[in-house]
């Protein structure tokens, strides 16, 4: 899960955004995983956008267990440097590469993002992803 739905399904102010983020989510079954990178940047413009109260909300997501915080390993936080320079002109941030790290790794092709980028990023550098919503 990218940082954005994070974003979108905490803030209502997002609008259309939230409401599609909200639909996308009663699709999926299990809890939600994200990287460090992209909880960093979700915990950033929930900040801006609401205060410690949407933070908050977002700590008690990993509280509850509905979303879960994977750890990088080594190999995938080098993958994470070649995928920027791979994709530096589109270009990739550190958040977007360990999202594509992380479902290398783990075999993983589905993505809840509102970034049209995940449309250009191949997994492994040949498989598209399910983009959600």
């Amino acid at each position: 899960m990218d940082a954005g739905p994070l974003v979108a399904l905490i803030d209502y102010g997002q609008g259309e955004a939230h409401r599609t983020c909200v639909a996308a989510l009663k699709t999926i079954s299990g809890p939600l995983v994200t990287t460090w990178p992209c909880f960093t940047e979700a915990m950033y413009f929930l900040g801006d956008l609401k205060g410690w109260k949407g933070q908050e909300t977002l700590w008690k997501f990993l509280e509850r267990g509905a979303l879960a915080l994977h750890i990088s390993t080594d190999s995938e936080t080098n993958r994470m440097r070649v995928l920027m320079e791979k994709y530096g002109d589109t270009p990739m941030d550190l958040a977007d590469a360990s999202l594509v790290a992380i479902a290398e790794s783990q075999g993983l092709h589905r993505i809840l993002t509102l970034d049209n980028d995940f449309r250009i990023y191949r997994i492994n550098g040949t498989t598209a992803f399910e983009v959600l919503p």
